[in-house]
């Protein structure tokens, strides 16, 4: 853990591998974080519940309850602290899932501190972003459609202003990757056949047309 008085913040680190809880703590403090690992999820959602930490770390696969399940929960309870998930290169499509319920990004196993120092300041640094607007402004409600979640209105709010998979990425904290799930979601929910269609529609819908 950091020295007292220089923490960056409080991270939850949630795997049940001895070794990678060692090594995104020796990442994650040398960032300037103090880190708090769990093994299991019974003991993060208790801790979860009893303050809110900067940002998590949450493994897909658990013993007892699933990562995934573990999210879908803190997500439905609309748990401020951005997730991220820890996958395998096999885990992608659960990883995919985890992002419809509310994961901010994943993180590929095998990992690289660069990388992970990266998602994590970068999913700060969107948290604070959010606070300080509502991404949904100048969204119009798009009536007679499923409803957006404020992530997918985040990611829209950067499609139609013409930004790049790569430059709403940098803007909202996540990866392009990312970024191109949510539009595919988005696509689907608003029944547009391309990101030309898209900014068709919102359009369409903010004339009131």
């Amino acid at each position: 853990m950091s020295e007292a008085g220089s923490s960056r913040g409080e991270i939850f680190v949630v795997d049940d591998d001895p070794a990678v809880r060692g090594t995104l703590s020796v990442i994650l403090c040398r960032d300037g974080y103090e880190v708090v690992c769990f093994a299991e999820g019974a003991s993060f959602l208790g801790a979860a519940r009893a303050r809110e930490p900067a940002c998590v770390l949450l493994d897909v696969y658990l013993p007892g309850r699933s990562g995934l399940d573990i999210l879908k929960e803190l997500n439905a309870e609309e748990y401020p602290a951005p997730i991220l998930m820890i996958s395998g290169k096999g885990d992608i499509p659960m990883a995919v899932e985890a992002i419809k319920h509310g994961a901010l990004d994943f993180i590929e196993k095998p990992f690289r501190g660069s990388t992970v120092s990266t998602c994590v300041q970068a999913a700060i640094g969107a948290r604070s972003r959010r606070a300080n607007g509502n991404a949904l402004d100048g969204i119009p409600a798009l009536a007679g459609r499923k409803s957006l979640t404020k992530r997918e209105g985040e990611v829209l709010g950067q499609l139609v202003i013409g930004a790049s998979s790569k430059e709403a990425a940098a803007q909202l904290g996540i990866s392009p990757r990312t970024i191109e799930i949510h539009r595919a979601h988005i696509m689907g929910k608003l029944g547009a056949k391309n990101v030309a269609d898209l900014v068709r529609i919102v359009m369409s819908e903010r004339r009131g047309l």
